[in-house]
């Protein structure tokens, strides 16, 4: 299983517009500049942390945990155990 390009290229182009198409938008003053990088990170760090939960997914580190005691009571139980 890996990572489609679908939602990558989408999540991508949205925080990009929101990174590159807000900052056009701030009024000038003194602190346009400050405003501007702001939203620039927000969304560079917004779109950094969406990636990385994404791709977590695709190989997670941490999978159950179960005995064999429970892994055989539940594969009789579903009617799955073959007996060797």
């Amino acid at each position: 299983m890996g990572a489609l390009a679908a939602p990558v290229l989408i999540f991508t182009l949205f925080w990009g517009a929101i990174g590159i198409g807000l900052p056009i938008f701030v009024p000038k003053g003194p602190n346009r500049g400050i405003l501007q990088v702001i939203l620039m990170l927000t969304a560079f760090t917004c779109w950094l942390f969406w990636l990385c939960c994404y791709m977590a997914q695709m190989n997670p580190l941490i999978g159950p945990k179960i005995k064999n005691t429970t892994l055989l009571l539940m594969a009789t139980e579903w009617n799955d155990y073959t007996p060797k």
